[in-house]
């Protein structure tokens, strides 16, 4: 065999295995979903609360990869968003169900209004934002929301919990949080995405400093730290939406269009905000405006002007 049919066949070989490697971790993704399930089925908690934790992982580390490598497909986005609803979505919800809702004969219907909003939530992710979000989540996380529902219970062990929380532990309480986490999930509250790290920028090293002290704090103290982290994460995201509606901060920009700032030809669709607050005085919309020409408007009423044939051939003489 030639040496350049053999380099070829190397290289399909190489993109083949590149190509498949995005789902390999979105399939791990859905093995520490399911697994959570069993877990659960044998009342281990624990485990089964970071078992979503590790899906989650995956579950971002997926996509970044298949940026990365520049693999990412239909194929892809569709499969992680069926594997997202089983880890994010039936997990946590059977979790939550076992834990605080078994001995209620109507407490499954908080479980599906939760795997409901997640579901639906992840569809209409996939329309509005095409399974890639680049500047902000519209709506909480499912894997955030899935990660809250799995930590509480180790949360709930933790001393600092059973000496000062424990009002908080029963189904009144959690179903009121199951129910925000649902109402989050189908808002459009901006969620910030995982800032970018870099080393040429003051934010870029303050956000490496930021991200290091989270994973430290998550590795090192994982009860007390990650259920409290994603709960402030996503108060803080409610809190600064109503604050900017309360002050009536009205977007420069279609929330919609989610482009990255730096990226390169992207379409921006600019937004006048002047129909809002200004009504027009009579029927015809564009007097409101103030921009037309008086003297347009009256030739427009009188129509249009005939010239006379024998005073053009005169002047033509």
């Amino acid at each position: 065999m030639p040496l350049e049919e053999r380099r070829r066949k190397r290289r399909q070989g190489l993109q083949r295995g590149v190509v498949i490697l995005p789902s390999a971790f979105t399939l791990a993704n859905l093995f520490f979903g399911v697994y959570a399930i069993v877990a659960a089925s044998r009342g281990d908690f624990i485990w089964a609360g970071w078992f979503i934790v590790f899906a989650a992982i995956l579950d971002m580390l997926d996509g970044r990869i298949a940026r990365f490598t520049r693999t990412g497909s239909n194929f892809g986005a569709e499969l992680d968003s069926l594997v997202d609803a089983i880890s994010f979505g039936v997990a946590p919800g059977y979790i939550i169900y076992q834990l605080h809702f078994h001995d209620s004969a109507w407490g499954w219907v908080i479980s599906f209004l939760y795997i409901t909003a997640v579901v639906t939530r992840l569809a209409r992710f996939n329309v509005e934002q095409g399974g890639e979000a680049k500047r902000h989540f519209h709506g909480l996380p499912s894997p955030t929301a899935g990660m809250i529902l799995a930590t509480l219970h180790p949360f709930t062990e933790t001393a600092l919990f059973q000496t000062h929380l424990t009002g908080f532990e029963g189904p009144q309480a959690i179903g009121v949080l199951v129910v925000l986490l649902a109402a989050l999930m189908l808002s459009h509250v901006p969620y910030p995405l995982v800032p970018k790290i870099g080393l040429g920028t003051v934010r870029g090293i303050f956000v490496l400093v930021l991200l290091a002290g989270c994973a430290v704090g998550a590795l090192a103290w994982p009860r007390h730290f990650i259920f409290p982290f994603l709960l402030l994460y996503t108060g803080v995201g409610l809190i600064r939406s109503v604050g900017l509606g309360l002050l009536e901060r009205l977007p420069d920009r279609d929330p919609l269009l989610d482009e990255g700032e730096d990226e390169g030809g992207a379409e921006v669709r600019s937004l006048d905000y002047r129909e809002l607050f200004e009504r027009p005085a009579s029927g015809n919309p564009s007097e409101s405006m103030g921009d037309e020409d008086p003297e347009k408007e009256s030739r427009a009423r009188k129509g249009p002007t005939h010239k006379d044939p024998t005073m053009e051939s005169e002047k033509e003489k």
